[in-house]
């Protein structure tokens, strides 16, 4: 019987049990892919990522990521909670840059510290792009449990992006409205405008008030699904968000940095950091990061 080690980390936080949890499997060499499916559903956790040899021998790593149903091209915090889990297995405190190979493609990372807890930050392979979407904004707040004079803040309204994996951008008008979202599935799948894979566009509601005065934004994010469900922190998000951020807040050319706050009505409090560069008002490069925190490791016998 095989023995695969693996580790579980707390991703997106610098405290044990909350923000969003990731099962990192190593010593991956000869398991096939129905093999991680079958493993990441006995994990059960949002994300499983898998790590093997680089294809690449100047790169740190393969790594496949897969949800309990799928296999995902990429995703924000099993990349973040990868990263720090191979850092920290090196034994070195120090700062470091590598690669990790996914299925979108190289994805460069830089791992070090923050406040003594580990941070990790990775520059996207695939920049925002817009997804055709003409829903009846009236409809996606339906969909959401919410009226149509719920949706939209100042000058932001409904969108699609992709970094790599779709959602729709909902903005509601504020905390108190978030709080209420009521996410029916079976309306979501009606509406949902584009697939990844076997993955339906997420809903990804977002408003400008928060709950912590150092945040830009506070954010929920909903999965289609069977069943479906809310995550607690998600890069992925974040990275098609930037889209959004720069149609409708039009940032000042050079580098911006925005702290997104999550997880906080499931009792999972996030904490994910967005930087985008921006050049004539056009995206040229952004950058997903936080921190983790390992709250668990043994042996897998499969």
């Amino acid at each position: 019987m095989k023995r695969r080690r693996y580790v579980v980390y707390d991703v997106f936080t610098s405290e044990a049990l909350t923000g969003n949890p990731l099962a990192v499997v190593l010593d991956c060499d000869g398991l096939d892919t129905d093999g991680m499916q079958r493993i990441a559903r006995e994990f059960n956790l949002s994300e499983s990522t898998f790590v093997l040899p680089p294809e690449d021998s100047r790169h740190k790593a393969r790594v496949r990521i897969f949800t309990p149903n799928y296999e995902l091209p990429f995703a924000g915090h099993p990349t973040v909670g990868t990263a720090i889990a191979l850092a920290d297995l090196s034994g070195s405190a120090a700062p470091s840059i590598f690669v990790l190979e996914e299925n979108i493609g190289p994805v460069r990372c830089a791992v070090g510290h923050v406040d003594g807890v580990a941070f990790a930050e990775f520059a996207l392979a695939k920049l925002p792009e817009p997804v055709p979407f003409s829903v009846d904004p009236a409809i996606v707040a339906s969909a959401l449990g919410l009226g149509p004079h719920e949706i939209g803040f100042e000058n932001h309204r409904v969108s699609c992006w992709t970094a790599g994996v779709p959602y729709v951008a909902v903005p509601v008008s504020g905390l108190d409205i978030a709080a209420k979202v009521r996410f029916d599935n079976a309306a979501w799948m009606e509406i949902s405008p584009a697939k990844s894979g076997s993955a339906v566009a997420s809903a990804y509601v977002y408003c400008r008030e928060t709950i912590h005065h150092d945040t830009a934004f506070h954010a929920r994010m909903f999965v289609p699904g069977n069943p479906s469900y809310e995550d607690p922190a998600t890069g992925s998000a974040a990275a098609a968000f930037a889209g959004a951020i720069v149609r409708f807040d039009r940032p000042v050319d050079g580098s911006s940095q925005y702290w997104i706050e999550q997880g906080i009505e499931m009792g999972r409090p996030s904490r994910i950091r967005l930087e985008i560069d921006t050049a004539q008002g056009e995206i040229e490069a952004a950058r997903i990061g936080g921190q983790a925190v390992k709250v668990a490791e043994g042996t897998l016998f499969a």
